[in-house]
């Protein structure tokens, strides 16, 4: 997967756990861990901007392409 999330290590930069980030931009634990793990399809932009503004953080700060070589 080349756009890798970050996430768990700002949370950690911030000293905030997953499920006070969770309730603090209104979304479930459950769907904040498929975040987390990578294995969202999506993510919307108004979550992106509710997660940056309760970690002070930019979106590429929890978000990063990797580029994979091709065979």
């Amino acid at each position: 997967m080349p756009v890798i999330i970050n996430l768990d290590v700002m949370l950690a930069k911030r000293k905030m756990r997953s499920n006070e980030l969770a309730e603090k931009i209104g979304i479930t634990t459950a769907n904040l861990s498929i975040l987390k793990t990578g294995k969202a399809k999506a993510i919307r932009f108004s979550t992106l901007e509710a997660i940056c503004e309760a970690l002070q953080c930019q979106p590429g700060d929890i978000m990063e392409f990797v580029e994979t070589t091709k065979a």
